[in-house]
């Protein structure tokens, strides 16, 4: 089996990061946009809430942001809040719909 790609690395870690109004990952959510190398040992997240006005936003983009961190070969990453596009049920994989019974 080969090494997983430092980007394989990121989702797979992102996949641990639960939303805890909803018990299932930020990945499968739809929460993150976009992860952007900036070069070889930088990342930026570009994520978003399922509502703006989240209780626990703070902790999760804290989490976020170790867990990532906390990945060999990552020495900075920058967790960038957006809601634009605003987020919906639409963004959510079918793992997550089924597994919310929401398919």
């Amino acid at each position: 089996m080969s090494e997983l790609s430092l980007r394989d690395q990121i989702e797979e870690t992102l996949r641990t990061v639960l939303d805890p109004e909803i018990p299932v990952n930020i990945f499968e959510l739809g929460l993150v946009y976009k992860i952007q190398m900036m070069d070889e040992h930088s990342v930026h997240i570009y994520m978003t809430l399922t509502a703006p006005a989240c209780p626990v936003a703070g902790e999760i983009l804290e989490e976020v942001e170790r867990k990532v961190k906390a990945i060999e070969g990552i020495d900075a990453v920058e967790v960038r809040l957006t809601f634009d596009p605003p987020w919906d049920k639409s963004m959510m994989s079918d793992e997550a719909r089924l597994e919310l019974g929401w398919l």
